[in-house]
C-alpha cells in the first residue's frame, strides 16, 4: 500500500516537473500530473531503458523524459484541437 502511495506521489511530482520544463499546463491538474507522471515512465522506460536513480519504481531520468514527451505530444493535439473549433 505505502509503495502504491510512493507511486502516486512520484508520478505527481515527475509530472508536474516535466510541464515546468516544457513551460506547459498538464490538463487536469494534480490528476493530470499523476498520469503524465506514470505513462510518462512507461513510455521512458520503453524508449530509453532503465537506467539513472531509481525512487520507487520509477528510474527518474528515463520517467521524466517520457512524461516530457507525453506533454508535448498532448500538448500538440489539444492546441490542434482547439483550432479545429
Amino acid at each position: 500500500m505505502i509503495s502504491f502511495i510512493w507511486y502516486l506521489i512520484i508520478g505527481g511530482i515527475l509530472g508536474w516537473l516535466a510541464g515546468v520544463i516544457l513551460g506547459k499546463d498538464v490538463p487536469g491538474g494534480i490528476i493530470g500530473n499523476i498520469i503524465a507522471g506514470i505513462v510518462g515512465s512507461w513510455i521512458g522506460s520503453m524508449i530509453l531503458g532503465n537506467w539513472g536513480w531509481r525512487v520507487s519504481d520509477f528510474y527518474v531520468f528515463p520517467a521524466l523524459i517520457g512524461a516530457i514527451v507525453l506533454i508535448f505530444i498532448v500538448s500538440l493535439i489539444l492546441k490542434g484541437m482547439r483550432k479545429a473549433t
